[in-house]
Parts: C-alpha cells; structure tokens; sequence
C-alpha cells in the first residue's frame, strides 16, 4: 500500500514510518524543510514537500495515495506560516494570543483532515487521524465507545473528531486513534516528560497538584506505531481506538520517580499556583483522565509490548542531557 503520512519526521511521525516500511508499505511523507526530506529518505521514504496549511499539496499526497495516517499539528508558533504567525501576533490584544494560537492550530487541523478526506473519498480507502485523550470526559474511565466530550480539556479538537468520523459518509475509510498525554520512549526530547524534568530543574522541585491522584495515560511511542500500522490496515469506517498501555499513572508517582532522579524535593502545590509553576502545562496538571484499551485489544488484537511510563523513566536516558 502506498501510504502517506502527516507529521511523518516527529517522535511518533519517524516511529510510524519505520511500522509501515517494515510492514512492506511504500511511505510518502509530509515534509516541511529540505532536512526533514533527508531524513526520511535515508530511511528509505519518500518525501512530499508541504504542510498542513498547504491545502494543495496536502490534496495531492492524499489522492496518490492508496491510504492516509495524520499525524500533524503544529504545536509551536514556528510551524505555522507567517501570514498565520501575523494574524496571531496582531489580531488582538498581546494577552489574548496563546489563545489565537489555539484556535488557528485546531482549524488548521480541520481543515487539513477535511481536505485529506475529500481526496480520498469514494474508494473506501483509510484515513487515520491522531486525536488527544484528553478529549475524553475528565474523571471517568474512557473507553473507545464514548464520543468526544465538548467539556473536556481537549475540547478544541472535538470538531476534528467528528470531521474525521463524518468522511465515512464519504465513502472514506477513516478512524481515529486517541494518543495519551505521555508517550515515551528513547528519542522523546519535546513530550511531557522533557517538559516536566525542564520544570523541575527550573523550580527545583517535583511538584504536583493537590493529592496527585489524577492520572495521566500513558504509552511508548513503538505500541503507538504499531497501533496505527493496524488500523490503516484493518479499521473499519468511523471507529476509534485507543494506544494506552498505562490506563492511568497517578501524577504523584510520576513526580516522584523525576524527583528521584534529579534528586529534587517531591511537593504537593495548590492548584492556583498550577500555572505559575507548570507554565503552559499548569491547564492541565490536575486533569483525570484515565483511559481504558480494552476494546482496541479485542478489536484489533493489539498488544503493548514495550516499557512503561515508570519503567521509562528510571531507565534513566530521560535525564542524559
């Protein structure tokens, strides 16, 4: 199968690549530098100069392609293109620009989706989008049955969840695959983890928030590849699966094992100091959002097979930098 990839050189993009190319498929990625492209050719992949904003190249990958797995979001204000960085820069008061940001990145994640979509509708072929947990109802386990919730912390996605699901009336055969939090694994520079050992050693402390018995989802990046190979290959149109091997680790305890080995003092802090001290992550330090794969299992019969969170962490490459 000819497949192409989103977001094809990130943490997760580069793990997928290498899923699909030793499963015997041809893999086109998305790229946007000259270095990205090298990358992914010396891995033996081809590279499709584009974006996700570049609703023309993104059409054109889709409709040469025999399958779609997306990836791509722009999470830093670099990977959007400078007409969108201005829009977000003086469309407003300076105070309200985080904000701007958001809603520039999840519309540009709808459209996008919507795009690959058309292209490839008519033909039941796969489109596979990643979607948060978080956009999961807070404080009740998840399951891959429960549709998104509009008040959940993840909210902002929800209409690229329904987008996504919609293009099944299209003749598309598209699914999503709810990505956790906290996906780990050797090579994770710019995840929660880097940004929770970047807090720590900033504040000198492994905080948490209250009790810290919110927990957090969690999986290696290499279960998540495999996830997505699968679902490219066998989901059926408008399902959801989820790639959790930890259904929920108490954030307490993830704060202590980075206490541990930064050899920092472990803290409970209140939660009106959350986003003083977590900066962008403080939103979301205190959520519950546990999250259950047990339906992926049986419908998929995927497996974890890789390292936990915890067994990640105290391998100690996290802290090699």
């Amino acid at each position: 199968m000819r497949v192409f990839v989103t977001g094809a050189t990130g943490f997760i993009g580069l793990a997928i690549v290498r899923e699909l190319m030793d499963a015997g498929h041809d893999v086109v990625g998305l790229v946007r530098s000259e270095e990205a492209a090298k990358r992914l050719i010396a891995l033996g992949a081809k590279a499709h100069q584009g974006s996700i904003e570049d609703l023309k190249s993104l059409r054109s990958g889709a409709a040469a392609a025999d399958g779609v797995i997306h990836t791509a979001f722009f999470h830093k204000f670099s990977h959007a293109r400078l007409s969108t960085r201005l829009r977000i820069m003086f469309g407003g008061t300076p105070r309200q620009a985080p904000s701007r940001f958001m809603t520039a990145a999840v519309e540009t994640d709808r459209r996008a989706i919507e795009t690959l979509g058309t292209a490839l509708s008519g033909r039941d072929r796969p489109l596979v989008v990643a979607m948060p947990t978080l956009t999961l109802t807070p404080n009740h386990l998840g399951t891959e049955d429960n549709g998104a919730d509009p008040n959940s912390a993840g909210n902002l996605r929800v209409p690229s969840e329904k987008t996504t699901l919609a293009l099944a009336d299209q003749g598309v055969r598209s699914s999503i695959v709810r990505i956790p939090p906290l996906v780990h694994g050797d090579g994770d520079k710019h995840g929660f983890v880097p940004s929770l050992i970047d807090i720590a050693r900033k504040k000198g402390i492994s905080a948490y928030i209250g009790t810290g018995d919110n927990r957090w989802p969690a999986v290696h990046h290499l279960d998540v590849a495999h996830l997505f190979c699968l679902a490219l290959e066998k989901a059926p149109a408008r399902s959801r699966f989820h790639a959790v091997a930890d259904e929920g680790v108490p954030f307490r305890d993830i704060a202590v094992a980075l206490g541990q080995h930064l050899n920092l003092p472990v803290k409970s802090i209140d939660a009106k100091k959350a986003s003083s001290h977590f900066g962008w992550l403080g939103d979301f330090a205190s959520v519950d959002n546990p999250v259950s794969s047990a339906l992926t299992h049986e419908r998929l019969g995927w497996r974890p097979v890789h390292s936990s969170l915890i067994e990640d962490i105290n391998q100690g490459y996290y802290f090699q930098r």
